[in-house]
């Protein structure tokens, strides 16, 4: 047998929309493999040896090729994304064939199923590099870890990026309530309760508050303040699979959904006031989130009740901490009043706090912060 299954939409269409390439003769495996792309919503291209179109095999975003069909793309051009698929659990000679053909992953059906159909959804929905996702934490109560993590997300929407903010704290009293939205439609953590396996990015972002140009995750004013892990870690890794930036607010006491949210951050920033009380306090949440997060910062702030910046050096704060510092949050004046009427930290592009963020956001990518 010869050419390609053919459907409604060009093989250029279909590509631009994620459409993976299946490449096999085995009419059951083909079965099996359709079935999981229309689970994970992805409409294949479907050919029986190496596409004789020029480029569509190094195009498509991901590629199946069954164990009867290995011989005949071994001599393609190798590249990334190319899964090796069968059924015979016990098959010796698999992982040779896999060596053959340059196939990152090997994989047998049934057991891989649910492995597959999210690497397919991911395709379809065109993931690319995951979101920057920056965690602020504080060092104490108080530190100012909420408003740093809404001046962070403001600034980055404001500069053109798609910008998720994560209210990780059910006991914060919602981050909708900071950006004068919690009156906003949109869905709330409470919501999110029951999912479990693969949430899709595009479904998690249409369904949230848009506030200031980003979406926004929020706990809301129920009496719900729980969230199972299997759930937060679904919902948080479909925020990161959209690209941009993701910025979780965190809560100081680190339950299972805060370690699943720890090990999904690229950079944490812990937020402490310059006085020896704080880095006391903070010495004791630093070493209970560097347990799951390895890249954790500090950023000196004012916090409440310190009066400026009138206390220990930022350095020194850094050194008692054993943490790299991140930098100096700057005061703000008006900001209380400000955010009493509405506008959130960072709305001021001009002001101390929006230039801190801007200047982060410049700079951390070139630190290694996850992209």
């Amino acid at each position: 047998m010869a050419g390609a299954i053919a459907y409604d939409r060009s093989p250029a269409a279909d590509r631009r929309q994620g459409a993976p390439l299946i490449v096999t003769e085995d009419v059951e495996l083909l079965d099996d493999l359709l079935r999981l792309c229309a689970a994970a919503g992805a409409r294949p291209e479907v050919h029986h040896g190496v596409p004789e179109q020029r480029g569509d095999w190094e195009a498509a975003p991901l590629v199946l090729v069954g164990d009867d069909a290995a011989v005949r793309v071994r001599g393609a051009v190798r590249r990334r994304g190319v899964v090796l698929v069968g059924h015979d659990q016990d098959d010796p000679d698999v992982w040779q064939r896999a060596v053959e053909i340059g196939a990152d992953h090997v994989l047998r059906l049934p057991d891989g199923e649910q492995w597959l159909v999210d690497r397919i959804a991911d395709v379809a929905e065109g993931a690319g590099l995951p979101a920057l996702t920056v965690g602020v934490i504080g060092g104490r109560g108080g530190a100012g870890a909420s408003t740093l993590a809404c001046a962070l997300a403001v600034t980055s929407a404001r500069e053109g990026r798609r910008t998720l903010l994560v209210d990780a704290d059910p006991l914060g009293g919602g981050l909708d309530v900071l950006l004068g939205g919690e009156t906003a439609d949109g869905l709330r953590w409470p919501a999110f309760a029951e999912s479990r396996g693969r949430v899709g990015g595009s479904a998690l972002e249409e369904s949230l508050p848009e506030l200031h140009a980003l979406r926004v995750l929020s706990w809301d004013r129920g009496d719900s303040v729980v969230v199972p892990p299997e759930a937060v870690r679904a919902v948080l890794a479909a925020a990161r699979r959209r690209g941009g930036s993701v910025v979780v607010d965190l809560p100081r006491r680190v339950d299972d959904g805060t370690a699943e949210v720890l090990a999904q951050l690229d950079l944490g920033l812990l937020v402490v006031p310059p006085e020896l009380r704080a880095v006391a306090a903070a010495r004791r949440v630093a070493s209970v989130v560097g347990m799951v997060l390895q890249d954790l910062r500090v950023v000196v702030g004012a916090g409440r009740g310190c009066g400026g910046l009138g206390g220990l050096p930022a350095e020194e704060v850094a050194r008692l901490l054993g943490l790299p510092l991140a930098g100096e949050l700057p005061v703000e004046p008006g900001l209380l009043a400000a955010q009493a009427s509405g506008t959130p930290p960072g709305a001021a592009a001009r002001g101390p706090l929006a230039r801190f963020c801007s200047a982060f956001w410049e700079r951390v990518p070139a630190e290694g912060g996850g992209v």
